[in-house]
């Protein structure tokens, strides 16, 4: 549940960042095409006046910074229309079809709607004057819809990484189902295979020495109640109590020791005695025996798994070590992510099921103290101590 409301919590960053995204870019085109906006305009005045000072223009006027004024216009495109509307000269149109009136008419039409013309009063004694009418350049126009054109880049990477998430997390439910029905496979295979043996052993023995065994099937019916326990315990908030972890260690790799190689070597180690803490039976003991099952497998079932239990003022240290293949560095943080695994016939939700177990419901950490190819690895278990 955690893990999926991080996900969503992923998903409203990225739709808020985008609409944030958005938002900026809409006010800060919007700035810079009212800045150049203001600018042409400044601009096509001075191009008015040009136009006007060189029609007033007398043989002893010095016309060259005139006419640069009017060249330097580039980009805007204009029409210059006289009192009777009729065109007298165009400039920045498109040339191939300026020749035709039709066309040079729309783009006038056009103009008209777009801005209120510049009057250029030429001879006001007889009252003749002409007018500029202009629209806004290429660039102008590309810059206001430019940021439509960002935002629908925008909104379509949004999009996709959110189907990206969504795939996501369909995948990993997919796994997490897979490694579950494995999981549970995997916890019940013990007590089923060990009950089987007790039973055909049971044919084989008299009855005057079948109590030892009984005991032993005793064991693994309440191991079978203890599987079902823990799955049920699975999505709700469990009970801790406190309990000494000494007792629990001893208990849960007494019950391993019977029902795994015998070429296992197990030793428990308690540096200091009396190591309590707030602890929840049956899941914390599902965390020991998927740990110690884990290093079983990478020894092949031969070999030393130690575990270790020591404490200071405020935690509880329990690391577990076997003599192993090792895990890479690299994968020190990968292997408790849900469908990791190495074995062929891997379940790949053990020591995912591990980590929240311990940082969840008991809010401790687990992580990989030390491991090293074809030597071995350590599991360490932090907890608060009481």
């Amino acid at each position: 549940m955690k893990e999926y409301e991080k996900k969503r919590w992923w998903k409203v960053v990225i739709f808020a960042a985008a609409f944030l995204i958005g938002i900026f870019s809409l006010w800060y085109t919007r700035t810079l095409v009212k800045g150049l906006a203001i600018q042409e305009e400044k601009k096509i005045v001075l191009w008015a006046n040009a136009t006007k000072q060189l029609s007033l223009a007398t043989d002893e006027t010095d016309i060259n910074f005139l006419l640069d004024i009017i060249k330097d216009n580039e980009t805007i495109p204009t029409i210059l229309v006289d009192d009777k509307n009729e065109i007298i000269s165009h400039r920045n149109l498109d040339s191939a079809k300026a020749n035709n009136p039709k066309y040079l008419n729309k783009i006038l039409d056009e103009m008209k709607a777009e801005h209120e013309p510049i009057k250029i009063d030429y001879d006001k004694a007889n009252n003749r004057f002409n007018y500029l009418y202009y629209k806004n350049s290429n660039i102008l126009n590309d810059l206001k819809t430019y940021p439509f054109i960002q935002l629908s880049l925008i909104a379509f990477f949004a999009i996709m990484s959110y189907l990206a998430l969504s795939s996501s997390r369909r995948a990993e439910q997919n796994q997490v189902w897979v490694g579950m029905s494995k999981e549970t496979a995997h916890q019940l295979g013990t007590p089923i295979s060990s009950l089987r043996e007790w039973h055909n052993l049971l044919r084989e023995t008299d009855k005057e020495n079948q109590e030892e065994i009984l005991k032993e099937v005793d064991y693994d019916i309440r191991r079978l109640e203890l599987i079902t326990e823990r799955f049920s315990k699975i999505g709700s908030e469990p009970i801790l109590k406190e309990e000494n972890l000494d007792l629990v260690i001893e208990k849960s790799i007494g019950y391993l020791k019977n029902r795994v190689s015998s070429k296992v070597d197990f030793t428990i180690d308690i540096g200091k005695p009396g190591n309590w803490a707030k602890i929840n039976i049956p899941l914390f003991d599902w965390v020991i025996e998927n740990l110690c099952k884990n290093a079983i497998d990478a020894m092949e079932g031969n070999g030393s798994l130690r575990i270790s239990i020591n404490h200071d003022e405020l935690h509880i240290f329990l690391d577990i070590t076997d003599t192993g293949k090792g895990i890479p560095k690299s994968k020190f943080k990968t292997v408790f992510k849900p469908g990791f695994t190495t074995k062929k016939r891997g379940w790949g939700l053990g020591l995912s099921l591990v980590k929240r177990i311990i940082h969840q419901y008991h809010k401790g950490q687990i992580y990989v103290r030390h491991s090293e190819l074809g030597k071995g690895t350590t599991f360490r278990i932090v907890l608060d101590a009481v």
